[in-house]
């Protein structure tokens, strides 16, 4: 079994970090979009987040482990939720994190015909792809502005819809696939689309650290690890265990932490102010700030949770203005000062 490097022991990059562990409590937020330069640990975060995430519920026997909850029922009908008599069986898995490789085909991806069934029986059998691995938990794509075309579109799809429509070769397949998308990729290599961006709930920037003590922390801790994978994963055990269970608490917190009339106004205010297109960038930005705050453990939401996640719920929204030569978040920053700190 390969060693994960713990996601505790991942020195600086906060903002990457809070990013993850809020898409991991409301993966109703639309996942998390990290670009920045090479070798700055984004898919460190990512495996070491599907190592820390707690286990989830499925329905045994199911191929898309569905949820035996919200899924009962309403999964294919080869699903032992609709076949069986009684109540299906159920089982705890581990949470998936599923990696689509560039290079992966349609077929690898949506599913196709399995063709040793067709030709050793004759059957018409599917075989589900990486998109109903990736169900209930997370899909995540390395250099994301180097997918193609045709996969970016197919993923808009099944992003949109929560389902995977699947028609060819004499085979007609709906399965779920609700999915968190995790992108990372270095923006000198290729501009996302502005299409799939969107649809990225958050967006953060990683960069190479700049203070001395960092640096140096880092290479201490990957050395540490490379040296001996298993003692060091075991010191940081206590504390993966601390932020798993912060995460446990903010899902089942979640709900009833309470968004009061003047956070609302406050952050419809802020798109307005700065121009965000749409309605999508301050309902990304209520809900990222109210699982941020089930993460703190507040009952409330406050201008502090909302200050926290401005910039990466709206900074990939904001339409470039060829007048103002800063970027997005610089510009979202500037208006939060002149909005809350006056």
């Amino acid at each position: 079994m390969r060693v994960v490097f713990p996601f505790s022991a991942i020195v600086g990059q906060d903002d990457m970090k809070r990013a993850l562990l809020i898409a991991a409590v409301d993966p109703g937020i639309g996942g998390v979009m990290v670009f920045g330069d090479r070798g700055t640990g984004k898919s460190t975060a990512v495996r070491a987040l599907a190592a820390l995430l707690p286990q989830m519920r499925a329905t045994k026997g199911c191929a898309y482990h569905c949820d035996p909850e919200a899924d009962a029922g309403a999964c294919t009908e080869e699903c032992p939720s609709r076949s069986a008599k009684g109540a299906a069986k159920t089982e705890l898995l581990p949470t998936p994190v599923v990696d689509l490789p560039l290079g992966a085909t349609e077929d690898r991806v949506v599913g196709a015909l399995d063709l040793e069934q067709a030709l050793t029986r004759g059957e018409k059998r599917f075989e589900p792809g990486l998109l109903a691995k990736a169900h209930r938990g997370f899909l995540y794509i390395d250099e994301v502005n180097l997918l193609e075309d045709h996969l970016v579109d197919l993923l808009l799809d099944v992003a949109a819809s929560g389902e995977n429509v699947v028609e060819r070769e004499g085979l007609s397949v709906r399965h779920p696939a609700r999915f968190v998308l995790i992108g990372s990729g270095n923006p000198e290599e290729g501009e996302l689309r502005p299409q799939l961006l969107d649809r990225f709930g958050l967006s953060v920037d990683v960069k190479t650290p700049t203070v001395l003590a960092d640096r140096v922390a880092v290479v201490r801790q990957r050395d540490a690890f490379d040296r001996d994978p298993k003692s060091f994963v075991a010191a940081w055990t206590k504390k993966d265990a601390a932020v798993r269970e912060r995460i446990v608490k903010a899902r089942a917190s979640r709900a009833d932490v309470a968004l009061p009339d003047e956070i609302v106004e406050r952050a419809s205010a802020l798109c307005m102010k700065i121009g965000s297109d749409g309605l999508r960038g301050e309902l990304t930005l209520i809900r990222a700030a109210r699982a941020y705050a089930a993460l703190e453990g507040a009952e409330n939401v406050t201008t502090a949770h909302l200050r926290g996640v401005a910039v990466p719920s709206l900074q990939h929204r904001l339409r470039r203005n060829p007048l103002d030569d800063v970027g997005s978040a610089p510009r979202i920053e500037r208006a939060l000062a002149e909005m809350f700190d006056a």
